[in-house]
């Protein structure tokens, strides 16, 4: 079974859920494979789906958001 697959149908994901975080304990696999950095460079271009602020300190991505993102990618099997 695929990571998109086992998302929740609605919620929040934050950076490290989608990009993953290999020293985490235990690891979070990526989503979507690509550094921090290209993740939100994608997002400050519009190549990526814009954050929902949170709180103070807080941003996130809508899971919708990012299954859609995934689906157009043909990423989702």
């Amino acid at each position: 079974m695929t990571i998109i697959h086992q998302l929740p149908e609605t919620g929040f994901l934050r950076c490290k859920q989608i990009v993953g975080d290999k020293k985490a304990t235990p690891p979070i696999p990526p989503i979507i494979p690509i550094s921090r950095t290209s993740w939100l460079d994608g997002v400050k271009s519009g190549k990526y789906p814009k954050p929902v602020k949170l709180g103070v300190r807080t941003t996130a991505w809508t899971v919708e958001s990012i299954r859609a993102l995934v689906e157009s990618m043909g990423a989702a099997q």
